[in-house]
Parts: C-alpha cells; structure tokens; sequence
C-alpha cells in the first residue's frame, strides 16, 4: 500500500510538473502569436496589445508637458509591460522645462501644450546636429474649467466673463454677468478664488490663445506660457492647480479634463454662441479639434485650432499635446525606442485609450501624416 501510494504521489507531481512547464512556455511564447519574430531578444510583437517593441532597449528619458501625464502613464504602463528591457521615464514638469531639457539634449524627446517657437526651433540644432526639433500632436481634449462652488453642480460661463474672472475683474460669483449666464442658479455672495499655473505652461498658453480669440476687448494679454494677468493664485502643475480647486470653496482653475475626472471635480459648460451650452467632454472637443488645420512646414505637423468655433456642441477651450522630436539628427541610442514608444502612442489602440481618460484622440487625417513621420525619424 505504501509503494502504491507513493508511486501515485510522485505520478502526480511529474503531470503538475509537465503542465507547469506547458504554462510556462505558453507564457513565453505569449509575446509572439504572430510567429514573426523571436521572443526575448527585444524584437516582438504582443497580440494582445498590438505593440512593436522593434529594436526597443534600455532606457529612455523624456519631460514636459503635465497636461498629458495621464494619458503618457497609460502609454508607458502598456508599452513597459509588453515590451521587457525597456525603461520610459517621463518627467512630468512643464512644457517649458521640456522644451529646455530637449534643446539641452538630456531627453529623447519632450511633450509640449504648444508648438515651437521659431527661436527654440533654432535652439534646438545644436542638439539635432543635422535636423531640427518639430512637433508631433499626439494627445487632444479640452482644458476644463473646473470650479468648486458649494451647492452648484451646473455652471455656464462665456468667454468675456470668464477673461474678466481669471483678470480678477469679477471678483464675487453671484456677479450679474454670471448670474445672466445661469438663470434660475442660486450663486452665493462668495469671493472667487481663481487659481493659475506657477511654472511656464502650454496650458496657460492655450488658456490665452482662447481667450485673446474669443474674448478680445475683456483679455489683452499676450498668449504666453508665464502666466500675464496680476492677481489670483499659483499652483505648480496641472495637478497642483486641480488640488487646490478640490479643496478651496469659491474656486476656479484650468487643467486638463483628466485631472477633473479623476478627483470628481465640476467643470464649466461653456457658451460658445451655439445653440446650448458646450460640456467639456472628449467628444465635444474632438469635434474642435477636427477643425484645425497644419500650419508647419516638411514634417513639422504644428497645428492652427479654431477658438472661435460656433459649431453646435463643440467645446471650443481645447488644447493639442505635441511630443518633440528631431527630424534627423536623433541619438541613435534612443531612437529605436523613441519610434516604438512613439508609435505605440500614435496607433489605434494608444488613441483609443485617450477617451476614458478624458482626452481626445488626434483626428484620423492629421493622424495618418504623424505615423509616416515617426517612422521616418533618423
């Protein structure tokens, strides 16, 4: 009974031993159902997730942009997860700081709320050696108004008013250019709190943009990344601005409309002259957005966006995020990894997980025209 016993022990530890084994190489050959190429040799193709880790290795550093650092943690969670070896460390500062730390050549590349100026494109030579910087759109959505007002959960602002609140010259939210703006809405007799960006920000730059466009005669400032207007509080970073409107009654702010959904903060509908209200929401802007027009020139994919939009349920505040490049003149270290990341973001599934996030993929059209251009990054 004993070597019976034990004969069937020890049959049961080679079947579980023999299916562990099939476990383990079906785990292992998992990175490549295609059948195009060898597993572990960071040449692969995931099937689940359609990402080309191409000649990937090592690690690769970026910075820039806050505005898209929701939707750059879900690019590089996936793209890390698929393609093993490779490390994608993005340094979410500011706009700014990005463009600095690309032109200095201390990044692969940099994320930025708005394109190159004519100097930082010059700037940015000295680091390309035989190219120059351009910009990639990659991430769109809008720039939300998020506002913390106890007992209004549904607010409507216009352009002129909302110049005038961030100008700090509407100071109390129950102001009669409000108040024309929400019939039937109790406002309280509350100061604002209006909140900007601390640091030089793609987003305060788009902010302006909109504002000088659409509210011209209220905001006579210059569409800057340092904040123009006196007044007001400072906050570092997208986060940081969101943080304080969590948290401070009567206040106002601008950010990304991540960062709303994500601490579950109210945003301003805002009234661009259509029939109703437009929602900050990622269709509303991507239809804005589906507007705009290239404006750079060779394979600089800059974009013109239309603030002034009076399309029926297009929010007009909407921002695109570029990632930075070198035309030529990449470092070969990172250039593999910058195509696959880049990619990888640029592809079907990279746009299709901007939406439940809050952004908004980067219409078709203009789309097409920034895969062609990374994959001929040299």
């Amino acid at each position: 009974m004993k070597l019976q016993r034990k004969n069937r022990l020890r049959a049961t530890a080679l079947g579980a031993l023999a299916v562990s084994g099939a476990l383990v190489l079906t785990a292992c050959g998992s990175d490549d159902n295609t059948g195009g190429s060898t597993p572990g040799n960071g040449d692969k193709t995931t099937a689940a997730s359609n990402i080309d880790c191409g000649k990937a290795k090592g690690q690769l550093r970026a910075s820039g942009s806050s505005a898209q650092k929701n939707a750059m943690d879900l690019w590089v969670k996936n793209y890390m997860a698929a393609c093993s070896g490779v490390e994608i460390n993005y340094n979410s500062s500011s706009s700014g700081e990005g463009i600095v730390a690309f032109n200095q050549g201390t990044v692969g590349f940099a994320g930025s709320d708005s394109a190159l100026k004519p100097e930082e494109v010059t700037e940015s030579k000295k680091a390309c050696k035989t190219g120059q910087g351009i910009n990639l759109p990659m991430v769109g959505g809008p720039v939300a108004i998020g506002y913390n007002l106890e007992g209004v959960d549904k607010l409507t602002l216009d352009a002129p008013t909302l110049a005038k609140i961030f100008d700090t010259k509407i100071k109390k939210w129950n102001d009669p250019a409000i108040a024309k703006l929400n019939e039937g809405v109790d406002l309280p007799d509350k100061a604002i709190q209006a909140f900007h960006r601390s640091e030089d920000s793609g987003t305060t730059q788009n902010l302006g943009k909109y504002l000088g466009a659409a509210a011209p005669n209220e905001w006579k400032y210059e569409a800057e990344k340092k904040w123009p207007a006196p007044g007001g509080q400072a906050a570092s970073g997208s986060s940081g601005v969101a943080a304080q409107v969590k948290q401070v009654d009567g206040a106002i702010g601008y950010f990304e409309l991540s960062f709303a959904k994500s601490q579950n903060i109210s945003t301003v509908a805002i009234d661009n002259g259509g029939s109703a209200p437009a929602e900050a929401t990622s269709e509303n802007a991507s239809k804005a957005i589906a507007a705009a027009k290239v404006k750079g020139t060779g394979k600089d994919l800059a974009l013109e966006l239309d603030y002034t939009t009076k399309a029926d349920g297009a929010y007009p505040l909407v921002l695109v995020t570029y990632e930075v490049v070198c035309d030529t003149g990449n470092k070969p270290e990172t250039l593999d990894t910058v195509k696959s990341f880049l990619s990888y973001a640029a592809s079907d599934d990279g746009q299709k997980i901007l939406t439940d996030a809050g952004y908004a993929p980067i219409p078709a059209e203009i789309n097409t025209k920034v895969r062609e251009t990374i994959n001929g990054l040299s």
